[in-house]
Formats: C-alpha cells, sequence, structure tokens
C-alpha cells in the first residue's frame, strides 16, 4: 500500500466529515469518488472502517433521539439484502466497481433532490434500508435514502437515527466481506489511519454549523457529487 494517496485522501475524509456533521450525511458521497480514483483497491472496506467512527462520535455527544421503529425497519431489510452487496464486490472487477460507485452517487444526488413525500412507515423504511444493503456494502453509501424517508422528522432525531444507522450497518458490511474474504489489512489499516481526520472534519464543523447555511452547502455538495461521480463513470469506461 502506498502511503502518500492514503494521506492525501484524508483531505477528502476531512471534508466528508465536516459535511456529514452538518447535513447528517454525505462523507461517503464525498469521499468515495476520490478514493475509487487513486486507490480503488481500497474500496469499498476502508470507507466502511471510517463509517463507524463519526456516528460514534454523535451518538455520544450529539442527542440520541432515534426513531426506533424506522430504524428497525431499515436495518431488518438491509441485512437481508447486503449479501447481495457483498456478492457485488466479489464478481466485479475494479473498473466495474468504479461504474457502479459513480451511478450510485447520482441515485444518491436524484433521491436528495426529489420531490416525493415519504413518510418513515415500514414500507418506506424497509425499502431504504435494502437499497442501502446494497449500496451502502458494494460502495459505503447508504444513508440518503434512508435520510429521505426521514426528511420531516427534525433535524437532531434525523442525525441520531442516520448515526445509528450508519453504525450498525457498517458492522453488517464489514462482517460480510470479512467472511467472503473480501475486507483486507490494508483496507482496515487506510481506514483506521482516516480516523483522525474524520475527527478534524467534526470538530471544526462543531462551530460552524449554527452559522451554515445549510440548504446552500447540501446544493454546492449535490452538484459537487453529480460532477465528480460522471468523471468516476467516464474515467472507468474510456
Amino acid at each position: 500500500m502506498e502511503w502518500t494517496p492514503v494521506l492525501l485522501l484524508g483531505a477528502a475524509l476531512l471534508v466528508g466529515a465536516f459535511v456529514q456533521s452538518s447535513i447528517g450525511f454525505g462523507m461517503a458521497v464525498v469521499a468515495a469518488p476520490f478514493i475509487v480514483v487513486f486507490t480503488p483497491e481500497l474500496m469499498p472496506g476502508a470507507l466502511l472502517v471510517t463509517s463507524f467512527s463519526l456516528p460514534v462520535v454523535q451518538l455520544v455527544h450529539g442527542p440520541r433521539d432515534i426513531a426506533w421503529r424506522p430504524l428497525g425497519w431499515a436495518l431488518a431489510a438491509r441485512m437481508l439484502v447486503t449479501p447481495l452487496g457483498v456478492a457485488a464486490v466479489a464478481l466485479l472487477s475494479v473498473r466495474a466497481l468504479s461504474v457502479v460507485t459513480g451511478l450510485l452517487i447520482l441515485l444518491t444526488v436524484a433521491a436528495s433532490v426529489s420531490a416525493l413525500d415519504l413518510r418513515p412507515t415500514p414500507l418506506s423504511s424497509a425499502a431504504a434500508g435494502a437499497v442501502a444493503g446494497f449500496s451502502g456494502t458494494a460502495a459505503s453509501i447508504g444513508g440518503p435514502f434512508f435520510a429521505l424517508v426521514l426528511q420531516h422528522e427534525r433535524p437532531t432525531r434525523v442525525r441520531a437515527t442516520l448515526s445509528a444507522f450508519f453504525l450498525v450497518g457498517a458492522l453488517m458490511a464489514v462482517t460480510g466481506l470479512a467472511i467472503a474474504g473480501e475486507f483486507t489489512r490494508d483496507q482496515l489499516v487506510a481506514g483506521l489511519v482516516w480516523v483522525p481526520f474524520i475527527g478534524i472534519g467534526y470538530a471544526v464543523a462543531a462551530p460552524a454549523r449554527a452559522r451554515l447555511d445549510r440548504e446552500r452547502l447540501r446544493k454546492a455538495v449535490l452538484v459537487f457529487c453529480v460532477v465528480a461521480s460522471v468523471s468516476v463513470i467516464v474515467r472507468a469506461v474510456v
């Protein structure tokens, strides 16, 4: 494993942590395009390792206002579909997995700007969890779909529920990948190296959160994601 790109990619994780601390999701969506381009062999395991850190911090230091019932339905469905994500990682080439990651980011953007007026019913929660079971395992991107279901909840409940969803979902994904032999030592080490960068991003976001225009930040992140994901797809197929 080459350390220079791993350390430089820490900046992408720092920005992603800042975004997620501000709007509830975004760390994997921001960082995944860079990781896929520069160190594709670390996907998705290394990014999943980082998925443990920020949710733990948010649950320990933030309000634990969790919507338990929607979370339960989402996690049950995610557990059932996680093996499909593991199969995708095991069977797809690096190039194909890059295309899948790019397409999932575009799907995330579409979900985030959707005018669908979803509510956290058992059906919608389970559907979001099922999508995350595949996307969260294959590309470590699963939160935005469940965030769409929780859109009418108060911000503290959204952040706390998503944190719990990320934490348990990442555990499911890493366990599945490890059983299939698709979780490597390099992925573990790189993920642990990125954890301090995530801590910095979270710390920087805390004092800035009250002054941020979250809607403008959200729109800027979505525009970036479209450009980045299209670039990843073009690079993979050309």
